[in-house]
């Protein structure tokens, strides 16, 4: 019996394990209007960082734009309003869209919608694609059991941005008609940094 549990013992060590991967994956969003940096949590939102990545690494958002800008004066019908900036892909890519990832709360993940959290935009729950979203301030209304999506389920944030917050609020500022920016900030391309 010893001599099984040694060779099983000897048998687990010798299996290679897989790498894990690292905590954060660094991606470069070069727009029209300058370069964001983010950082992408793999440990904390896997699922949403991974779906994030898909599409980035597919070449999904180069031609893709950013579209709209929600400020403090351009949502009246809203009572708990916020600030961010919202983007998507190259529109001909649209319907290559892989299917809807389940939302990871950030009541599981521990990422808060802080200034600078990257996030996914959603309708209902577990309907998040490719659109994702940036935040101009801290935005609590966008967590867990905040009051800003009536389900109070919240948005899945996924990282931050570690450079590029100007650009972030020179696109929030750019022109618009209600929240649609126009024209649309274009996204040139989106790369992981090595």
């Amino acid at each position: 019996m010893a001599l099984w549990m040694a060779a099983v013992v000897v048998l687990a060590q010798a299996v290679p394990q897989p790498a894990a991967l690292p905590k954060l994956a660094t991606v470069v969003i070069d727009t029209a209007l300058g370069t964001i940096e983010v950082e992408v949590d793999q440990a904390n939102a896997p699922v949403t960082a991974a779906n994030f990545q898909k599409y980035v690494d597919a070449g999904h958002y180069d031609g893709g734009r950013f579209h709209r800008t929600v400020r403090l004066d351009n949502q009246p019908d809203k009572n708990v309003k916020i600030e961010v900036v919202q983007a998507g892909v190259d529109p001909r890519r649209e319907k290559d869209a892989w299917p809807a990832i389940q939302l990871e709360r950030t009541d599981k993940t521990g990422i808060k919608h802080k200034d600078g959290t990257l996030s996914m935009a959603r309708d209902g729950a577990d309907t998040a694609t490719s659109d994702f979203f940036i935040c101009i301030g801290d935005q609590p209304a966008l967590d867990f059991g905040g009051a800003r999506n009536p389900d109070g389920q919240g948005f899945a944030a996924f990282g931050r941005v570690v450079r590029g917050m100007d650009v972030v609020r020179r696109i929030q500022a750019a022109p618009a008609d209600q929240q649609a920016l126009t024209p649309p900030v274009v996204i040139r391309s989106v790369r992981r940094k090595p």
